[in-house]
């Protein structure tokens, strides 16, 4: 019995909300979590890149279901050194909101990452300027960690290039995972307001033109 007094004690804590509410979350939280790194549904993965990967195509393996995080069997590991750079579009425009990055539990794991927006068919002699945010990374084989984005600065991605600039000590970097959290806009929704924007100005103006000369006229 003396577990169901703790719960009561939770209802004596019922003005709170507090407790009930963390507890809940805890609950819950795989599956939310899930929902909200579904942005890898919405990279256009045929456009995907990732420079100085050793076998082609292993680049697109570690976007993946949050539920396949923890797999080992797709993996892309970089080929002359230890850099990776993943070149990113997505199907419409993203809200950024974290992002997880997860290798093998040793000095192949990436040390750094750094991230670009809106740089399509970016080259390593891009990754001279400056990133738009940069992270030190810790070990994460587990796939655990999640690096809070500049949310302000990343409102509005439709491509995001992702730079692993060094490991921590290997010869080659081996990913995992990639995991992106944030909010999704259909790209063609955008468009439209801006058809619709132009469509109405245009009549105005030539409103004007069309009146100014009758104007004249009657005077």
């Amino acid at each position: 019995m003396s577990g169901h007094g703790g719960h009561g004690g939770h209802g004596g804590h019922g003005g709170h909300g507090g407790h009930q509410h963390g507890c809940c979350e805890c609950e819950h939280e795989p599956a939310e979590r899930g929902l909200e790194f579904g942005l890898y549904s919405r990279i256009d993965l045929e456009k995907l890149r990732c420079l100085n990967e050793s076998r082609e195509g292993d680049g697109k393996l570690v976007f993946k279901p949050w539920e396949q995080r923890a797999d080992r069997e797709k993996f892309v590991e970089s080929d002359a050194d230890e850099e990776l750079l993943f070149n990113i579009p997505f199907t419409g425009s993203v809200k950024l909101k974290g992002i997880i990055i997860s290798g093998e539990d040793d000095d192949s794991h990436p040390a750094e990452m750094r991230l670009y927006k809106n740089i399509p068919q970016m080259s390593f002699d891009d990754t001279q300027r400056e990133p738009d945010q940069a992270f030190r990374l810790n070990r994460d084989s587990l796939a655990e960690l999640e690096y809070p984005i500049k949310i302000a600065r990343f409102s509005n991605v439709q491509h995001l290039s992702i730079h692993i600039s060094r490991n921590f000590g290997a010869e080659s970097t081996r990913v995992y995972y990639i995991g992106l959290r944030g909010e999704y806009t259909e790209a063609h929704r955008h468009e439209v307001t801006i058809c619709n924007y132009e469509a109405a100005a245009s009549p105005a103006d030539h409103k004007v033109e069309t009146i100014t000369p009758q104007t004249h006229f009657i005077s």
